[in-house]
């Protein structure tokens, strides 16, 4: 390594191109979206491949897995290596992957290959912090914003997608779709993106080691993780039992569960809002508004009780709405604050951010079902309301 040559970094005072912007937003959706399209098609998968559902289930939890593995193991890299030439490479790997997964002819098979999608997947989380990178000081916010609308609209179209796809096409044109996908985003990134010079020379054991240095040595870090964290058990905490509370006490099925999740968008619509106004206002303060506007989303579910039923469902779809552009605010002002906090270690940083969200999250499920099932809905409102309460406590010590 000592002898390779390193291009010298882009400097951060101009204005980022608006094309490159495109560019990266596009990366980041389509690799994210590659985690979440084979939830909808699960059934027409079973039947394709003469599996048990049950083990078919395993597709989508791999890929998560395999998500949070590359978080954790995988994005600190973009502080060892160049950043696009880590993108581009994480990019083809992903695209075989989903071509794996199309040409499947056996669960197992599908299983490994969504193990190695979901790692592959977090190309996304190399794209984020080379958009802060690129970014003049000034206009940070702004650009990670623009870039973190296309990773949300990735996320909330990836299923509506796939689910059609698969309806007309069948899955494995789904996964070969992703597949043609993912390369047209990596040429598009080739194209655009430029080099960036490795910030540190820490071999891969010492890279990984070198988090727990950043954990203590960073207290807005710490502060910042826990807040967005916390923020995500109320999250995941509603939208794992919103199917199960609506089915069993309106008898809906789960399309209309995911009709909430139309919600997203105002999640998508916060980011690059959030984005300026951290620039505007500082991350700081961005923040706190956010996690406070999350905390009055979750409070509405508390009126429930003193509602007609027929007000009910509106009431979860205004307070989806509020909640969720709450939360991906917060999450977008964390990312500013957070790469402003030592710029040779944006990517570890970064995977010190998500690893927290993914817990949080991860959390949150496995209590919402369990104060659902003992409690019942309220007690989720309860813990929802209380988390991002917390949340907002972390961020104003």
């Amino acid at each position: 390594m000592s002898s390779m040559h390193i291009p010298a970094a882009v400097p951060a005072h101009t204005t980022v191109p608006s094309r490159l912007i495109v560019a990266m937003a596009a990366g980041a959706g389509f690799s994210v979206a590659s985690i979440y399209y084979s939830q909808p098609m699960l059934g027409v998968i079973s039947t394709g491949l003469a599996s048990e559902p049950q083990a078919t289930g395993m597709v989508p939890t791999l890929t998560q897995l395999g998500y949070a593995l590359g978080i954790l193991l995988l994005a600190p890299l973009g502080d060892r290596f160049d950043r696009r030439r880590l993108i581009l490479v994480k990019s083809a790997v992903l695209a075989a992957a989903l071509g794996c997964a199309a040409l499947a002819g056996s669960l197992p098979t599908l299983l490994m290959a969504s193990l190695l999608v979901g790692l592959m997947a977090t190309v996304a989380q190399d794209v984020v912090p080379a958009a802060a990178t690129l970014a003049p000081d000034a206009e940070r916010g702004a650009v990670v914003g623009k870039v973190m609308t296309g990773l949300l609209l990735g996320i909330l179209l990836s299923r509506v997608a796939s689910g059609l796809v698969a309806e007309v096409l069948g899955w494995r044109a789904m996964f070969g779709i992703a597949a043609a996908s993912v390369v047209v985003m990596a040429l598009a990134l080739a194209r655009e993106l430029p080099h960036m010079a490795p910030t540190t020379r820490l071999q891969y054991p010492a890279l990984l080691r070198s988090l727990a240095g950043l954990w203590r040595g960073q207290p807005q870090l710490r502060r910042a993780v826990y807040a967005q964290g916390l923020l995500a058990v109320g999250f995941s905490a509603f939208w794992s039992t919103l199917a199960v509370m609506l089915h069993s006490r309106f008898q809906l099925g789960s399309a209309v569960a995911g009709a909430f999740g139309i919600a997203g968008a105002a999640g998508a619509l916060a980011a690059p809002l959030a984005g300026r106004w951290a620039d505007r206002l500082g991350s700081h303060a961005v923040a706190r508004i956010a996690i406070l506007i999350a905390l009055v989303g979750f409070a509405l579910l508390l009126l429930d009780p003193w509602l007609p039923r027929a007000a009910i469902l509106p009431l979860l779809a205004i307070s989806a709405l509020v909640f969720d552009f709450g939360f991906q605010a917060a999450l977008v002002s964390h990312q500013t604050l957070v790469y402003g906090l030592a710029p040779e270690a944006r990517s570890r940083l970064n995977a010190l951010l998500f690893t927290g969200v993914f817990l949080g999250m991860a959390a949150g499920g496995a209590l919402g079902a369990v104060v659902l099932a003992q409690v019942g809905w309220n007690g989720v409102a309860v813990l929802a309301t209380l988390s991002a309460a917390l949340g907002l406590g972390m961020r104003l010590r």
